[in-house]
């Protein structure tokens, strides 16, 4: 993880995500709505909805569209979505992991395959690309949102139980392992700390980097990826060049 921030990332893609926020919503509703069906409605009992309400908060999600997801969660309603994981490679040689939620797996396979083949990239089989991701816990703090310097912030880090933490002008990134993500969130929280994003999420072992004339269709082949209605979550071992 040293010397790579997954909050350049974020910030990087956070304009394009902007245009796409009613898309955005629409994907966190059906996370919402699964998460609340599998585990009940309230999130003080239920890990992985409490998680993804935090996702949304990062998103800027309205709480009426999170509560909307939830109570459609808690009725009759007995839509069901599957969890999909396509493995693949981009421009360059890039590992790409797409995590999909759909009620129709053919239809995202679909989408799925034209966007690698159209952009340059191929399709793997399981577990061609997954053995290369690590499964972290991973919380961001905007540095402007606190008055922690370097030391109190690594000390709280430490005594929460996370693994790294890496530091940056703009923030703080806070990795823990899986098990201890909860609690290593809940124990920063009660000291004050406000989260500019909190998730897990899938963290590559090694960057590849993409070849400066690849570019352009290593950043369609993600566009094309996150438009699709079904894709969840899009993790990358990319190392793009400094502009």
């Amino acid at each position: 993880m040293s010397g790579h921030s997954k909050w350049h990332n974020i910030q990087g893609r956070k304009n394009a995500q902007d245009a796409k926020r009613g898309k955005i919503f629409q994907k966190l509703s059906r996370e919402l709505y699964m998460a609340a069906k599998s585990g009940g409605p309230d999130p003080s009992g239920n890990p992985q909805l409490r998680l993804m309400m935090d996702k949304a908060r990062a998103a800027n999600m309205p709480k009426d569209n999170v509560k909307r997801a939830i109570d459609k969660a808690s009725g009759n309603n007995e839509e069901h979505y599957d969890e999909v994981v396509y493995e693949g490679y981009a421009p360059g040689g890039v590992p790409i992991l797409v995590y999909a939620l759909t009620d129709n797996k053919n239809r995202t396979a679909s989408d799925v395959r034209i966007a690698f083949t159209r952009n340059g990239g191929s399709l793997g089989s399981a577990g061609s690309v997954s053995y290369m991701f690590d499964r972290k816990g991973y919380i961001a703090i905007d540095r402007t949102t606190t008055d922690a310097d370097e030391d109190q912030m690594l000390e709280d880090v430490m005594d929460a139980g996370g693994e790294d933490l890496q530091t940056s002008d703009e923030a703080y990134e806070i990795y823990t392992d899986p098990s201890d993500f909860t609690a290593v969130r809940d124990s920063l929280e009660a000291k004050g700390y406000k989260f500019a994003n909190v998730e897990l999420t899938m963290i590559p072992q090694n960057y590849v980097p993409v070849p400066e004339n690849k570019v352009e269709q290593y950043e369609k082949l993600i566009d094309r990826l996150e438009d699709s209605d079904d894709v969840s979550d899009v993790y990358t071992g990319a190392e793009l060049p400094e502009e």
